[in-house]
């Protein structure tokens, strides 16, 4: 049955993984210190970062990033111990290292400045990265954050952070990564989303890497994304209409602490960049071009 589950989970058409190798190939780009981190990028232009969430990887860009070539670069990594990504040393890594990790990629590629996108838990390192005072806050021209994962580690939230810490592991050791992208995959999307759309959360779900999955546990559930805003420059905060994961509601909370309204992305759900790749790509072409 769990054979069955994988090979299901793993499924996505020869043209689309063509696709993805031509235009969007990974490679290892080295940070110091032994440690690697594996990014995909495409087009020319300025610089747009991407950061995926606790159950995605680089790959979830590719239509985003075909979309946006002909104006902008954009490039987006594999977290740390996602992918070919070296994981990070502490076992329960906070925002602050994820967003050193960043500070090191960014050197590495050259980048002087960029617009920086955070998606779901990938808020929680770009928050860390804008915050006033950050050393790569005057490189960052605006921050979007998309469905953005609030984190646990307020100390009012102590309860919740047990019980998610708890129930993740948990999954984690009765399913597997690949029973996880048989079964919880779908709660990505929303109920209309196409074929396609399922098909690449899913293939994303299933390329995890157990190591750097826990460690994503953990920044989930010590990290608090309200402590580092507002960020130090302009930011736009937005959110599927049908997130089920991140819901509207909450997300209308980290936009109220920025001091902007909530940007709603219609008829998508949690991942609505792979949903609603179109309407992702003019808020971040209107990003870049504020």
């Amino acid at each position: 049955m769990q054979e069955a589950l994988a090979t299901d989970a793993l499924t996505l058409p020869a043209s689309e993984l063509a696709l993805l190798d031509a235009r969007f190939p990974a490679r290892s780009v080295p940070v110091g210190g032994g440690a690697v981190v594996s990014v995909r990028e495409h087009g020319q232009g300025p610089a747009i970062v991407c950061l995926h969430g606790i159950g995605s990887g680089a790959a979830s860009w590719l239509q985003v990033a075909l979309t946006l070539a002909p104006q902008a670069r954009l490039i987006a990594w594999d977290a740390p111990g996602y992918g070919a990504s070296t994981p990070l040393a502490p076992a329960a890594p906070g925002a602050a290292d994820y967003a050193r990790r960043l500070h090191a990629v960014l050197d590495a590629l050259e980048i002087p400045s960029c617009v920086l996108v955070g998606h779901s838990l990938g808020a929680l390192a770009a928050a860390a990265a804008a915050r006033g005072g950050s050393a790569l806050a005057s490189r960052i021209r605006r921050l979007v954050l998309i469905s953005p994962a609030a984190g646990y580690g307020a100390p009012s939230r102590a309860e919740a952070r047990a019980r998610v810490r708890t129930e993740r592991l948990a999954t984690l050791d009765a399913l597997g990564i690949a029973g996880m992208a048989a079964h919880r995959s779908g709660r990505l999307v929303s109920d209309t989303a196409s074929a396609s759309a399922r098909q690449w959360v899913r293939w994303n779900m299933a390329r995890l890497n157990e190591h750097g999955y826990r460690q994503a546990i953990e920044l989930l559930c010590n990290g608090n994304l309200l402590a580092d805003l507002p960020p130090a420059m302009p930011v736009r905060v937005a959110c599927g209409t049908l997130d089920v994961v991140t819901p509207p509601q909450a997300c209308a909370e980290v936009a109220r602490q920025c001091g902007v309204a909530l940007e709603p992305i219609e008829g998508a759900g949690h991942a609505s960049y792979v949903e609603q790749p179109q309407a992702v790509s003019t808020l971040l072409r209107e990003a870049l071009a504020a």
